[in-house]
């Protein structure tokens, strides 16, 4: 058995390579290949500590997925316009941090149809691709829009969730492969269902910051999964010091056990040792 000592959770870093999703998580010791551990017992043991990811200070509570509040409340990655980018108020200058914005949000973005427990639409920097796919459990993605700015996809993407879903059921993504979806002929669909809307916005944003994407291929994400659970049961160091058994796969952020599953991303800064 192999232990790692003392160390703050964060999400784990994702890759796809010839078509799977590889998972790392990351360790003072180095990245522990999680893949390599399906099938295996794995543990970790909360240390009943909570470190903010951005000042390092203990908080009795995460805020925003892992901060402290004074940095929850004055960090521009913690604002409610990261949750609801349409309401992005950085040309009103009231960014609070203006360099981050620059750096974040005024840059190119894609607006994307995906299949996670169903159809959706989602919205993400040209970085995050696919990590932002696999982050959210999708089997297949597909670009659709590329547009100048974060403020911009919110835009588009409020208009499309009108017609189709912009969040994941997690419960529903960890209980198996949802079924294929032909997402080209979706995105066709939206085109011309939203066509007059699309223009608009296009004339809006000037043709120079919208581009429509009508030849992308789907990206499909195959994950390290040996079974999917019938029941999904939810386990979190609130409840609870040791959250382990035998490793049964890896889907989203979600680490699926045969007694439950547990999203780590939303452990961020929660200090924990491995053992493995």
């Amino acid at each position: 058995m192999s232990t790692l000592n003392g160390f703050n959770l964060d999400k784990m870093e994702v890759e796809l390579l010839d078509g799977k999703a590889i998972y790392k998580l990351l360790t003072p010791e180095g990245p522990v290949l999680f893949n390599d551990l399906i099938g295996k017992d794995l543990k970790l043991i909360y240390h009943k500590e909570i470190n903010c990811t951005n000042c390092g200070k203990k908080t009795a509570k995460s805020y925003s997925g892992g901060y402290c509040y004074p940095c929850s409340i004055k960090l521009a990655e913690c604002d409610m316009c990261i949750l609801r980018p349409e309401t992005c108020h950085f040309e009103r200058g009231t960014c609070r941090e203006p360099d981050w914005g620059l750096q974040n949000c005024m840059i190119p973005h894609y607006v994307y149809l995906a299949n996670s427990s169903g159809l959706k639409v989602g919205i993400t920097r040209t970085s995050q691709i696919p990590i932002r796919w696999i982050d959210q459990g999708a089997t297949q993605a597909l670009p659709i829009l590329k547009v100048g700015t974060r403020y911009q996809s919110g835009v588009f993407e409020k208009l499309l969730s009108s017609e189709i879903n912009d969040k994941t059921d997690w419960r529903k993504m960890l209980k198996g492969v949802p079924e294929e979806i032909d997402l080209q002929a979706k995105r066709d669909e939206l085109f011309e269902l939203f066509g007059d809307d699309l223009d608009d916005l296009e004339g809006k944003f000037g043709s120079d910051h919208v581009s429509i994407l009508e030849n992308e291929d789907v990206i499909d994400i195959e994950y390290p999964v040996l079974t999917y659970p019938e029941k999904v049961s939810s386990m979190s160091f609130d409840k609870q010091e040791v959250v382990g058994g035998k490793l049964l796969g890896i889907k989203g952020q979600y680490l699926i056990f045969d007694v439950g599953v547990i999203n780590i991303r939303s452990h961020t800064g929660y200090k924990v040792h491995l053992e493995h």
